[in-house]
């Protein structure tokens, strides 16, 4: 991962460097780390879409399809609290091929070693506001044919209506409820 820039270095009126904290442009929250997520995968040929609503109530934190037509969750954790209290995410399995737990750099993933978070199942990623990493490859587990036709063109759907609206707001009543 590349280091984040905690400060910047600006002459002041006399001519000498005087170094000046500049805040992170994106924060190590969801936000942030979905940010660095979705460039490792662009670079990688993976199209995600982050808040991905699934069938069930469910919502991605991303969703997205790599190169081969697989489907990918990530799931992004920044609390021990909201990773431990999470009972939902054996529901993403039945709509992907590869699922990911996403955590902040400082966050002990030790957990995800344990049953409870069938280790079997689930690859990781390390990720900040910058960029990151897959320290566990996610193992596949193809989803049925009819499946994942169902998945990309839901995937597809909302992607597109949500590029259709933020070009022309008035589009946003229609369709919503998809």
């Amino acid at each position: 991962m590349t280091a984040t820039p905690s400060s910047q270095t600006e002459s002041d009126s006399a001519g000498s460097a005087s170094a000046i904290p500049l805040a992170n442009p994106v924060a190590n929250d969801a936000g942030g780390l979905c940010r660095g997520i979705s460039r490792m995968f662009a670079r990688n040929g993976i199209w995600c879409l982050p808040e991905m609503p699934l069938k069930g109530g469910r919502r991605a934190d991303l969703m997205g399809i790599d190169a081969k037509g697989r489907v990918i969750i990530v799931e992004i954790k920044v609390s021990r609290a909201d990773l431990l209290g999470d009972a939902k995410w054996p529901d993403y399995l039945e709509h992907c091929d590869k699922f990911y737990w996403a955590l902040a750099p400082d966050l002990d993933r030790g957990v995800l070693e344990t049953d409870a978070f069938r280790p079997d199942a689930c690859g990781i990623i390390v990720a900040d506001a910058y960029d990151a990493e897959i320290v566990r490859p996610a193992p596949t587990e193809p989803l049925a044919a009819a499946r994942r036709k169902v998945e990309v063109e839901r995937l597809a759907r909302t992607s597109l209506r949500r590029m259709t609206v933020a070009s022309d707001g008035e589009c946003a009543p229609w369709g919503a409820g998809e």
